[in-house]
């Protein structure tokens, strides 16, 4: 009877997000920098949708999947920074159990879509600039819908997998979460059980939507870059493999984070170490995305100005 009332302790008075509690000199500074970056990601990412909805000469594959990308980074980062922000200006640091049972859905289901989204951007890019010819057969509008309904139903189907089997760990009373967020890595530490089953299904679902679209990732780019390299014009050259880079950054910084994050076993993770690299993909990589993939881009730039214009005079007629 004791073993069930400690079980259900934590459903019961939710949790404490321990957060950055080591750091007290650094919780006004995390709050303000977290809040701007929070409102850029909501300027950029909202730019990007308008726009790409907007302007009909982006009425392309590419941006198709870009407003897809900048919706599930905005859903994304508000699953986590409004609860995080809280976090760093209440003491208290509590979230109830259902809203962490919320937060671990909704930003798992969303980051691991993501994944999937990355390297269908990545399939796109490698026939745009490799069979430009053949670009408009390949890339068409049903595949466009077909390849993005796979990357979210992919990511749905995981997270009811993970966080269903997380969720069924006994907690034993356990309410200190040693992170900012409710995410399987932290959830599992608190178990009271042998956890065995529970990594090595972590380690198998990170494998599928870590390592296998980073690989094709780095394979599209390597074909991209072999492609580059045959372009007789300096320019040419430099403008492409700037765009590379571009993509490689986003991906190198997302990529990286998450695996150090869910491809570690939960039991040696370093706890600080955790935390400041999940600041990464919760909190800087979905404001970089809009940069580095459309805001540098003078079609987009111009599209965003035609756009606000009509917006602005639509205001002060």
């Amino acid at each position: 009877m004791g073993m069930v009332r400690s079980k259900n302790e934590s459903s019961l008075t939710g949790f404490i997000l321990l957060g950055f509690s080591d750091y007290p000199q650094l919780r006004q500074f995390l709050f303000a920098v977290v809040l701007i970056l929070y409102i850029l990601t909501i300027l950029g990412n909202t730019a990007i949708i308008l726009v790409s909805r907007l302007e009909v000469k982006l009425h392309t594959p590419m941006y198709f999947f870009l407003s897809h990308l900048s919706f599930l980074d905005l859903c994304f980062t508000s699953s986590v920074i409004p609860q995080l922000l809280v976090n760093l200006w209440d003491p208290m640091r509590s979230i109830t159990y259902g809203g962490c049972v919320a937060q671990l859905y909704v930003s798992l289901a969303l980051g691991s879509t993501e994944c999937v989204l990355l390297a269908v951007m990545a399939y796109d890019r490698y026939v745009a600039v490799c069979r430009p010819l053949h670009y408009t057969v390949l890339v068409h509008p049903r595949l466009c819908m077909g390849l993005t309904s796979l990357a979210w139903l992919s990511g749905v189907a995981t997270t009811l997998i993970q966080s269903t089997l997380t969720l069924q760990l006994p907690f034993c009373g356990h309410r200190q979460v040693d992170h900012f967020i409710c995410e399987v890595p932290v959830l599992i530490k608190l178990a009271c059980v042998d956890t065995t089953f529970n990594e090595a299904e972590l380690f198998v679902a990170s494998v599928l939507f870590l390592i296998v679209p980073v690989s094709f990732i780095l394979v599209s780019y390597g074909s991209i870059a072999h492609s580059v390299l045959r372009i007789k014009s300096a320019m040419g050259r430099k403008k492409a493999f700037g765009t590379c880079s571009s993509h490689l950054t986003v991906v190198i910084i997302f990529y990286g984070t998450i695996i150090f994050m869910y491809l570690q076993p939960a039991k040696s993770r370093s706890k600080d170490q955790g935390k400041f690299v999940s600041l990464f993909y919760t909190v800087v990589t979905p404001m970089v995305n809009p940069l580095i993939y459309t805001l540098r881009n003078k079609e987009v730039k111009g599209a965003l100005k035609k756009v606000l214009g009509k917006i602005l005079g639509r205001s002060f007629a």
